[in-house]
C-alpha cells in the first residue's frame, strides 16, 4: 500500500493517543514506515475482544459474589491472565492454583501465599481478599 493511502480510521487507539507503525512505499517505490491510528476491520476485532475480556471479567465477579470462586480468579481474568500464566508468576503449579479458586481453600491460604498472589496483581492482600462493588 502506498504511504498516502495508510488507514487513518476513527478507533480506540486514536482516542488512546496510541498510533501503530505500518509498512508502506513511498513515493519512490521504498519501504518506509507511516503511523495510523487504525482501521475499520482492525477496530472490530479490537472491540468484539474487548468485549469478551468485560463478559469474563463480570462472569468471574458473579461467581465470586455468589461464592462460587474466589477472588483470585476475578483478578486473573482482570489482568488479562489465564490459569498457566498465574501460576507461572506466583511459581504455584497450576493445578494448586486452580484448588485456589475454591473459596473454601482460599480462606485456608497462608499469609505468604495470599503476598505472592496480592504481588502479581499489584494489590494489597485486603483487596486481594475482597472485591469491590
Amino acid at each position: 500500500m502506498k504511504k498516502s493511502e495508510v488507514p487513518q480510521d476513527e478507533s480506540k487507539l486514536e482516542k488512546a493517543n496510541i498510533r501503530e507503525m505500518c509498512y508502506a512505499v513511498d513515493e519512490n517505490g521504498e519501504y518506509t514506515t507511516e503511523l495510523s491510528t487504525g482501521w475499520d476491520p482492525k477496530t472490530i476485532a479490537l472491540d468484539n475482544a474487548i468485549k469478551q475480556i468485560e463478559e469474563r471479567v463480570a462472569a468471574a465477579k458473579r461467581k465470586v459474589a455468589q461464592n462460587e470462586s474466589s477472588p483470585l480468579e476475578y483478578y486473573m481474568e482482570l489482568n488479562k491472565m489465564d490459569l498457566p500464566i498465574l501460576a507461572s508468576y506466583v511459581g504455584i503449579w497450576k493445578w494448586r492454583v486452580k484448588r485456589h479458586f475454591k473459596p473454601s481453600v482460599f480462606k485456608k491460604l497462608s499469609q505468604k501465599t495470599l503476598e505472592k498472589y496480592a504481588a502479581v496483581f499489584d494489590i494489597t492482600v485486603d483487596e486481594l481478599q475482597t472485591i469491590k462493588e
